[in-house]
């Protein structure tokens, strides 16, 4: 095997920011908030793109990025078909582990804990706010099954567009939302030497646990 000397040769210094405990908001949701608030001020492309990490009935890995469409106290939101494989997923085995990779800003944040499907009123009323063609084309796509091609996918897509022109398009049964329920935050900061910032907030009962680990 041809040994790739580019890739080992690759090196990134982090000079930018630091993280300690004394600075970071006891609150792990306030703490993202921070985050995400400095993220948006920059040029970064889809900020809230995230890599969702899944695990089959008998511990087969799944991971896949999606987008997040809500955070609060309550956890993190996204949607897609019940039917896809990240869901079959989910519906065996709720754990679940999501980053939010930040490199304009030397960052991590990764959040593991349970899933839980969002309501049908919340799925419905994010599911109105999407464009037209996204709302079909979640009717369309029967999301992880095999398709013999490119345009058997379009046929679907002209089939119900006809079918839903003249009214509003319904929530599709098999689609909707589900809501990540943090038991596990760390929010990393690249720094010098590869000594980089590692605070992990750790829930216990009702309060969070804040610690520091190696790099």
């Amino acid at each position: 095997m041809t040994e790739s000397k580019s890739i080992i040769k690759s090196r990134r210094i982090y000079p930018l920011k630091e993280l300690t405990k004394d600075g970071i908001d006891s609150n792990p949701f306030m703490q993202f908030t921070r985050w995400f608030d400095e993220l948006l001020k920059t040029d970064f492309i889809n900020p809230n793109a995230m890599i969702l990490a899944t695990s089959s009935k008998t511990g087969i890995p799944s991971v896949r990025t999606v987008l997040l469409k809500k955070f609060d106290d309550n956890g993190f939101v996204f949607y897609t078909n019940y039917e896809s494989r990240k869901a079959r997923d989910l519906f065996a085995n709720p754990n679940a582990e999501i980053l939010f990779l930040w490199l304009e800003l030397e960052r991590q944040v990764r959040i593991s804990g349970t899933v839980e499907k969002a309501s049908e009123k919340e799925s419905k009323d994010y599911f109105h706010t999407r464009p037209t063609d996204s709302q079909i084309g979640a009717w369309a796509s029967k999301q992880s099954s095999v398709i013999p091609n490119r345009e058997f996918l379009e046929k679907k897509y002209k089939e119900f567009s006809e079918k839903f022109k003249n009214g509003t398009i319904p929530l599709p049964p098999f689609w909707g939302g589900f809501r990540l329920i943090p038991k596990e935050f760390e929010f990393w900061q690249g720094r010098e030497s590869r000594l980089h910032d590692r605070i992990c907030y750790r829930k216990n009962n009702d309060e969070w646990e804040i610690v520091r680990l190696s790099p």
